[in-house]
């Protein structure tokens, strides 16, 4: 996963791409509205993301209905005005399993 993004144009994404290739091979359709966010380590483990609030913010500008991100982020977003906090419905993942799970259409 780390070689699809060796030009960092896409920094922070590894989440989005696994999340993507498992729901294709699943064939379950994502939920309408996401965005995904985060890196994964060859380890596995979650990276953390240090811009949360910029993140949400831009979000929002762009139309979603839903976020999810590495619950490392959840301090961070105290930050976020109760503006932006009532327009998207942010979730936090604790691992690659959960991410996918909670990203999959209901």
């Amino acid at each position: 996963l780390r070689a699809f993004d060796a030009a960092k144009s896409g920094a922070r994404l590894g989440i989005s791409i696994l999340v993507a290739l498992c729901t294709a091979l699943l064939k379950k359709p994502l939920r309408g509205g996401l965005i995904i966010v985060g890196e994964i380590n060859l380890g596995g483990s979650i990276e953390p993301i240090h811009n949360s609030v910029t993140i949400a913010e831009i979000a929002v500008e762009k139309g979603a209905t839903a976020l999810l991100m590495p619950i490392s982020c959840r301090r961070q977003l105290f930050d976020l005005s109760d503006d932006m906090a009532t327009k998207i419905d942010i979730q936090f993942y604790s691992d690659a399993r959960d991410a996918l799970l909670k990203a999959i259409q209901e």
